[in-house]
């Protein structure tokens, strides 16, 4: 997994906590909250240039507050 700090994110829109950029696998990202795990959908990706518009996706996503909580139970 390869987090990449070097993005403009708001804050988690569920908890108000930390976001990141985060590939898993080398075909895909998400941005997910270090705090409440809150996430993005994740985006696919082929090359190097997938690679970045599929990071201005995510990123865009979270901005906008369009995230996935999983809450347990309760």
């Amino acid at each position: 997994m390869e987090i990449n700090p070097n993005f403009s994110l708001e804050e988690c829109p569920v908890c108000r906590g930390c976001g990141f950029v985060v590939h898993e696998g080398g075909w895909n990202v998400q941005v997910e909250c270090a705090d409440c795990s809150a996430h993005t959908v994740y985006v696919e990706y082929a090359d190097e240039t997938q690679k970045k518009e599929a990071e201005k996706q995510v990123v865009k996503l979270w901005n906008m507050g369009k995230v996935i909580k999983s809450d347990s139970g309760g």
